[in-house]
């Protein structure tokens, strides 16, 4: 969530490479946060190859932006 709310919206691979993670991976946390609701997929293709492009919905953003409220609150009390 935290890369997706740097930007509008990220190609799938440059995410995957950016995390650091497999393909596999991925795919299954962008399903599940796709299913809640948080994260929009876009499939097309540059030329002939295909391309998934990932944005952050709006309720996306307002449970990453009460989450990191959160985290602020709680590390203010340290």
């Amino acid at each position: 969530m935290a890369a997706l709310a740097q930007t509008q919206e990220i190609d799938f691979a440059t995410l995957r490479d950016h995390l650091q993670v497999s393909d596999s991976v991925l795919s299954k946390q962008v399903a599940a946060l796709e299913a809640a609701g948080y994260v929009g997929v876009r499939k097309g293709f540059i030329g002939k190859r295909p391309r998934t492009w990932l944005t952050m919905t709006k309720a996306g953003d307002a449970v990453w932006r009460n989450h990191l409220a959160a985290l602020r609150e709680i590390a203010g009390t340290f």
